[in-house]
Order: structure tokens, then sequence, then C-alpha cells
């Protein structure tokens, strides 16, 4: 294997460079499903393959798993988990606030992650161990900050409107009790949280590949991403994030009560 941030840094401005003429360009939108709303734009079609062919290229015996062009080889020790565009409402109605996933399981483990907001030029990369933010300025380490009580966190989710009826109770009492909370987050809530600005992180009905880049973004900066019952969050579901371990275990309580 190479440098692994370099060759992040390469899917990654693949994938920009793919993704980036479609923002804000009035672009067709379709829907995924016959009942509800699931966007997927050209860009999504277009940044996976952008990302596919380059590890096709240098890594022919590696898994991928993505979100817009199906699973390869899943059985590889070696596996990519992509999701192009994650939060395309967002990217649809001209927002900031999507991210593209690239994951990288090792041993069935995730190990590497970079989420990256090309828009605003902004990279964040972990291996489970430490985590950083590139921007156009330059490169740094981020961590969590400290949050042991909920009555003192910032907590983000996607849509509180997501959860089922039998989540929605759990969940709005954890809101009710956060000091402050904000919606329409997607990847981002999580990585503002590995940067220290946000504490917590709830949500539900992930797929792996909303999730999986982004843990070793978030325990790499010293943060805790789990189930709502505590167990390995890599195939997503019911998923928490904590910056604090101390608020994790707390909110845990509860949370594993649905």
């Amino acid at each position: 294997m190479p440098d692994l941030a370099a060759f992040f840094d390469e899917l990654a401005d693949a994938a920009a460079s793919a993704i980036m003429p479609h923002f804000r360009a009035g672009l067709t939108v379709e829907n995924k499903l016959s009942a509800g709303f699931d966007p997927v734009t050209a860009a999504d079609r277009e940044g996976e393959s952008a990302i596919r062919r380059i590890i096709h290229s240098r890594f022919p015996g590696h898994g991928i798993l993505g979100e817009e062009h199906g699973d390869h080889q899943l059985d590889a020790d070696n596996v990519w988990v992509l999701d192009p565009i994650d939060g395309t409402r967002a990217f649809i109605a001209g927002l900031p606030t999507w991210g593209t996933l690239i994951g990288l399981c090792q041993g069935g483990s995730p190990s590497h992650g970079m989420m990256v907001q090309p828009y605003v030029g902004e990279r964040f990369y972990g291996d489970g161990k430490s985590a950083f933010l590139a921007t156009r300025s330059g490169k740094s380490s981020i961590s969590t900050r400290a949050c042991a009580r909920l009555e003192d966190a910032l907590m983000c989710t996607t849509d509180p409107y997501l959860f089922t009826p039998e989540e929605r109770p759990v969940y709005e009492r954890i809101e009710r009790s956060a000091r402050n909370t904000r919606y329409g987050t997607d990847c981002y809530g999580y990585a503002m949280l590995a940067a220290g600005h946000v504490d917590l992180v709830i949500e539900s009905g992930l797929n792996a590949y909303d999730i999986v880049a982004l843990i070793p973004i978030v325990e790499g900066a010293g943060g805790a991403v789990t189930t709502w019952t505590g167990g390995s969050a890599k195939d997503g579901g019911r998923i928490v994030a904590s910056g604090d371990k101390r608020l994790h275990e707390a909110v845990l309580a509860q949370l594993s009560q649905v």
C-alpha cells in the first residue's frame, strides 16, 4: 500500500473534478424511490465512477462498496466504502453541507477515512489513531472537546423526522436535555464533532457508506462512534457519535432502551 493519506487526496481530487461542475448548476434530479424521496444526480454517479476507476487501476484486488454503482469483491481484505455525495438533498439545494465520503476497511474494520467538502476546500482525514483537517491554508491536527454532561452538549442530526415512531420518543427526550441542536448536517455533523465544535450526533437508518469513512476520523480525534446499543457502527443502522466518552456512555444508557 502507498502513502494512504496521499492516495486519499488523489481520490478526493478526482471526485471533486467530477462533482463540482454540477454544484449550483441546475442539474437534473432523479428519485430512486417509488414512494418517498431519495434523490440522485449525475454528480453522484460521476463522482463515484471517478473514484472507482482509480482504485480499480491501482488496486485491482481491492473490494468496493459504493452507493451508486454497487458492490465488488466484498470478501477482499481491503474494501473501499464510497458515498460520492453524502447529503444529496443539501447538494441539490445549493447548500455546502454535503461531502464526499471515502472509507477503507481492512480485515473487516474501518481503518482510514476522509470527508471532502470541495466547495469550501476542507478535507477531514483520520486513521483511528489521529485525525487532521486540511484547508487551503494548510493542515492541522484535530481533536474532540470535553463535554461530560448532556445538558452542556451541542447536538446534531440530519432530520428528526427520519426517526421511526419507536425511536422518536427517546431521541426527543435527549434533544430536550441537550443545550442546543442543529439539523441538516449530514456528514458535516461528524466532522464538526471531530474538530471539537459539536459534542453529539444521533442518527438512524444509515447505510455502511454513510458512516464507515467517518468512524476513523471521529475515533482518531478522540471520540466514539457506535450503534445505539454500543456495538460496531460499520454496518450503519442506528448511530450515535460523541466527542467525550463519558457523554457517550450517558447517552447510550437512554438509547439502548429502544
